[in-house]
């Protein structure tokens, strides 16, 4: 195991839950979501690694997640249901996966290597056991897990062929065989499990198939191997990381968020940088991320997990 360079502040905002880091490579842009405030936001990456915030689009309620398109039009989790807002700004009801008022709500999602989106659930009422994993296109939404603490980071290795999930209660990183024409899933089984305090957040994965994790609570980001041995550690200066992504143009710049939530009055005078977006170049470059499909499923699908419209 090998210690890594420090990451840098690289926003001048600092956000109360900045989560979802998503390099949308055809525009050239990072779009990443503040939970708490409703917030999705897109800035530009620079050759220093700062991020210039562009523009901030408020949605009515929690912001679980976003992706892009190829046409630019987004896939946003807000509270129980996905939204579509069009790359003129129109923004249309998608399936409502979480009942309202049930004190859960949508969390991680991400586009699959077909483009299908995957997302997960959170009790924000306490861990439940019972939390959910979706797979949606346009064709329905189907459960992939119903037995998670807390569904949260995903990533599929370089050949599609493999999907990581994250149980971040249970401190557990999953991995199953997975079909990327089909969606078809094999056997769940548990990669690593963190025991030495923090919590497994959002990951991504690296071109050399490696895990990057962000550790909640812990202050770090940690780089495991295919076989799930550690490789590296990335300290960073604000105890709840709470996801990374690879972005710019040769996807060789590690994109770091956290959070300021759970820390009092004396914990943000110690930690000035927590919330911001942090950048770090780590000498290997990530993946591609696969982009949303467009596709929806109609709200008149008749399927168990969409629920009508609220």
């Amino acid at each position: 195991m090998s210690a890594s360079a420090s990451p840098t502040p690289a926003t001048e905002e600092r956000y109360i839950l900045a989560e979802g880091p998503f390099w949308d490579a055809p525009r050239e842009r990072l779009l990443w979501v503040d939970i708490e405030a409703g917030f999705v936001l897109s800035g530009r990456l620079h050759e220093d690694g700062r991020i210039e915030d562009v523009s901030t689009v408020a949605f009515p309620g929690r912001v679980g997640a976003v992706a892009s398109s190829e046409d630019g039009d987004w896939i946003v989790a807000v509270d129980g249901e996905l939204l579509r807002r069009s790359r003129l700004g129109a923004v249309t009801h998608g399936p409502r996966l979480v009942p309202a008022d049930s004190g859960r709500r949508l969390n991680d999602g991400k586009p699959d290597p077909s483009g299908r989106y995957l997302v997960g659930t959170l009790s924000m009422v306490g861990d439940t056991g019972s939390e959910e994993l979706f797979v949606v296109d346009g064709d329905g939404v189907r459960t992939l897990d119903d037995d998670v603490t807390l569904s949260n980071g995903l990533a599929w290795a370089c050949d599609g062929r493999t999907l990581y999930s994250i149980d971040t209660g249970a401190g557990v990183v999953y991995r199953r065989p997975w079909d990327p024409a089909t969606s078809e899933a094999g056997p769940r089984e548990e990669l690593l499990r963190i025991t030495d305090g923090g919590f497994p957040d959002g990951m991504t994965i690296d071109a050399e198939d490696h895990l990057w994790v962000a550790i909640w609570g812990a202050g770090q980001v940690r780089r495991y191997t295919p076989a799930g041995t550690l490789d590296r550690v990335v300290e960073v200066p604000a105890s709840f990381v709470s996801s990374v992504a690879f972005a710019g143009e040769d996807l060789g710049t590690l994109v770091i968020t956290t959070s300021l939530r759970d820390l009092d009055e004396r914990g943000r005078a110690e930690q000035p940088d927590a919330g911001r977006l942090f950048t770090l170049r780590p000498g290997v470059r990530g993946a591609p991320q696969p982009l949303w499909s467009g596709r929806l499923p109609r709200l008149g699908t008749r399927h168990p997990n969409v629920l009508p419209p609220r």
